[in-house]
């Protein structure tokens, strides 16, 4: 059953789970997970006001908005869950983790697939947002508050907006921050930044230099200019 796989995965990737019992009643993204399984069944068996009904009751709830109709695979986790918003036509594959804050939203409002596509073991940081058709490829990272608006290959980790690749190697799950990125991203903007900090700081010891040099050339001809007025 695909709930029971809900809750048994949150032992392996909450430290602070501690038992069944708590993560039923304590967890709202589990609990979220538990309106959407109902919900989605409805949904498939066409009842469809049902379906929507039960999903804004979860959101009143949990403060996580699921769309009946998305299609979520199995083991998946919401952490922390408050302001999780999953649209109609979103598809989520199977070990994939969302964070508080992550919106899996459309950008147009023409019928048809207008939701990102999220493959397996995909993790989304807090307060992301992936907009439109995209798909997410297999162990993708997303850093959070990042704006991810185009398609992003597997093993990838993107940060930024618009989000941009950190790093083409395969992501290790333990060097990943899902609130923030850490100091050794390959990030091209911040080295950018760097070159032009580094740069400057060339330029300023240059301007001390010559500025030295100057003053000192002038206080060589202030004397030599005192001993000829002395002479005379």
């Amino acid at each position: 059953m695909k709930f029971i796989e809900d809750i048994e995965s949150v032992f392996e990737r909450d430290p602070s789970a501690r038992n069944t019992f708590e993560i039923i009643t304590t967890y709202s993204g589990v609990q979220a997970m538990l309106f959407y399984r109902l919900a989605h069944s409805l949904w498939m068996l066409k009842l469809k006001w049902l379906a929507r009904f039960i999903s804004m009751i979860a959101r009143w709830l949990t403060g996580v908005e699921i769309h009946p109709a998305a299609k979520i695979g199995r083991r998946f986790f919401i952490d922390h869950g408050m302001g999780v918003v999953i649209g109609e036509t979103a598809e989520i594959g199977d070990d994939c983790t969302l964070y508080h804050g992550v919106t899996l939203g459309g950008t147009t409002w023409k019928k048809g697939k207008r939701h990102p596509t999220l493959s397996n073991n995909v993790v989304i940081g807090a307060g992301a947002k992936i907009l439109g058709p995209i798909t997410l490829g297999n162990n993708v990272r997303v850093g959070s508050n990042s704006v991810v608006v185009k398609s992003v290959d597997d093993d990838q980790t993107v940060v930024g907006v618009p989000a941009r690749v950190l790093k083409d190697a395969k992501t290790q799950s333990n060097s990943f921050d899902s609130y923030a990125v850490g100091t050794e991203a390959d990030d091209p903007t911040i080295k950018a930044i760097n070159s032009i900090l580094l740069h400057l700081h060339d330029v300023d010891s240059q301007l001390h230099k010559v500025s030295k040099e100057l003053n000192l050339k002038e206080y060589k001809d202030s004397s030599v200019n005192n001993l000829e007025i002395e002479s005379k």
